[in-house]
């Protein structure tokens, strides 16, 4: 039996085949395991933080102040300072770092509901342990800044469709990043290599899966925005449905 290594440098040499039904129907399939639970993890957890949000903004800033700030007339970005731009975009990286473990968990809830092995809330939470978290963290740090080192670069062409293009590339490419974290044990560096390789191999299949996905996730939005968090899901169980169609499980 081939070792994870072998198996993964015979993939990066030789490709590999990827049917796109095949791969939307088991992560159909698995998203419909998954729905209710994955959907109320997300309903709460955005209920708890939408919270905290609020209480440290009217601690941080006070109501008025925040309200004030909030008006449309004061959301335009060309009137922000630069000190507050980089204490936004530093904010929005750290919390992204910081809640990376929990979608992985998402994901590897999906795999649980594959194998038909039992989950509960803590499925979620286990890769908040420091052999993964410090990986899942400083992945998403580099692809954080990564993403928005070229989408600025691009959009010096004064061409913003450019950059939405670039940063969608580079999500594409790091579709495999987590799971390999996860399912792998790869470190950040290594995984995120890794998956840029794979999905390079199959981009197209790749990006109308994900372009699919991402579709059906928005319908949420319809369904008086509570339903995006039962449409969600399916993003993970696609992320899922893509590393077992193209890596696999030993």
């Amino acid at each position: 039996m081939k070792s994870n290594k072998d198996r993964i440098q015979e993939l990066k040499t030789n490709g590999y085949q990827l049917s796109f039904e095949a791969v939307f129907n088991l992560a159909f399939e698995n998203y419909k395991k998954i729905v209710v639970y994955a959907g109320l993890l997300f309903l709460v957890s955005a209920v708890l933080l939408g919270m905290l949000a609020f209480v440290i903004i009217a601690f941080t800033f006070g109501i008025e102040n925040f309200q004030e700030f909030i008006k449309p007339e004061n959301l335009d970005p060309n009137n922000f300072s630069d000190e507050f731009l980089m204490i936004y975009i530093g904010s929005v990286t750290l919390f992204s770092c910081l809640v990376s473990p929990f979608f992985a968990g998402i994901i590897k809830m999906a795999h649980c509901a594959e194998i038909d092995e039992e989950f509960h809330v803590s499925t979620a939470f286990q890769y908040y342990q420091f052999q993964y978290f410090k990986s899942l963290f400083l992945a998403t740090l580099l692809i954080t800044i990564l993403n928005m080192g070229v989408s600025s670069v691009v959009d010096l062409s004064g061409l913003p469709i450019l950059g939405f293009l670039a940063s969608l590339a580079i999500s594409l490419l790091n579709v495999l990043t987590v799971p390999l974290i996860i399912f792998r044990d790869f470190k950040a560096l290594e995984a995120i290599n890794t998956s840029f390789t794979l999905v390079s191999k199959q981009p197209l299949v790749l990006l109308g899966l994900l372009t699919v996905t991402y579709l059906f996730c928005i319908t949420g939005v319809f369904m008086f925005f509570i339903g995006l968090f039962f449409t969600l899901p399916l993003l993970y169980s696609m992320y899922y449905a893509i590393y077992k169609s193209i890596i696999d499980f030993e």
